[in-house]
């Protein structure tokens, strides 16, 4: 095994940081150091939060944290945020956010920028859990960007894919399309104090009773006030009777495929020459070329 490797096997953080780093740059060292540590994971549970953006997701994985150390479970929190249009970073809300965990070495945050991909997490979100699943962190947490219908990329990550919803900002609507509400394992009505949140509970119930997953599973609805704690402890028991439930343990060769299929793609897509790509573009969008020919082409030179 690698120093770095072992390091990170270790738990120790700064060796954590620097892994995840080269992850997140995609750097030539990246794919070897998780093929080296790939064997070691699958023992954390991976929890996605996704929803509207102000549905409280960052206030949710900062109580699950919480909750969690309180179990003494080591915890990791992925925090996807939207890319700067002038630097390209992330803003890194959620360590501000999550700053009463900043001296526990027993909660690691890291904070992505999605650099322009799309579905509601970065390109290195499946990587950078892998890491911390390597790590030994006993829950891995990802919050996604929240961007609203098509964030559905969080279901081929997470073991357990949480919804979350408030009162007041169009839930009732979205609730009877497709989308991030087809993909929830457990919905949480969050801000369940406030005005509207029966009528909501009603309307997620009526969806979900109409819905027939293949896998047979019914998402529980859990009530949060996640600003005070309220609801935490059975958001917890929600997602731990969704784990152990053979639904989840029947979606993982699904899960595998998708990020097989996935990771074809990046490979393929990387080993494109992108001056090249953007001439064709031109010449195809001016029609002297027809995109059927051009992408042929491309295949017989990378294949």
């Amino acid at each position: 095994m690698t120093e770095l490797a072992r390091r990170v096997r270790e738990g120790e953080v700064r060796a954590l940081a620097r892994a995840a780093t080269l992850i997140e740059n995609r750097s030539s060292q990246a794919d070897a150091l998780l093929a080296e540590l790939f064997p070691h994971t699958g023992r954390a549970l991976v929890i996605g939060i996704t929803g509207a953006p102000g549905a409280g997701k960052s206030t949710l994985a900062d109580q699950l944290a919480a909750a969690y150390r309180g179990r003494e479970k080591t915890v990791a929190v992925i925090a996807v945020d939207p890319t700067s249009p002038y630097t390209g970073g992330a803003i890194l809300g959620d360590r501000i956010r999550m700053v009463r965990h900043h001296a526990d070495p027993g909660v690691f945050i890291r904070s992505m920028a999605t650099r322009g991909w799309m579905g509601g997490i970065a390109r290195a979100t499946t990587d950078m859990s892998l890491l911390m699943d390597a790590a030994g962190r006993d829950v891995v947490i990802v919050e996604t960007v929240g961007v609203g219908q098509d964030e559905v990329e969080i279901a081929r990550l997470a073991d357990v894919t949480v919804v979350a919803l408030v009162p007041g900002l169009g839930d009732d609507v979205q609730a009877i399309k497709a989308g991030i509400m087809e993909i929830a394992d457990v919905f949480v009505l969050n801000k369940a104090d406030l005005p509207g949140a029966a009528k909501l509970e009603r309307e997620i119930r009526n969806s979900t009773s109409l819905a027939h997953r293949p896998d047979g599973w019914s998402p529980d609805v859990v009530k949060t006030v996640a600003h005070e704690g309220g609801g935490i402890e059975e958001l917890i028991a929600a997602i731990e009777a969704y784990r152990a439930s053979g639904a989840a343990r029947a979606e993982k060769p699904v899960i595998w495929k998708a990020r097989l299929r996935e990771m074809l793609r990046e490979r393929l897509m990387d080993r494109l020459p992108l001056d090249e790509l953007e001439a064709a573009a031109v010449d195809v969008s001016e029609r002297r070329r027809d995109p059927y020919t051009v992408v042929r082409e491309f295949l017989d030179r990378i294949l």
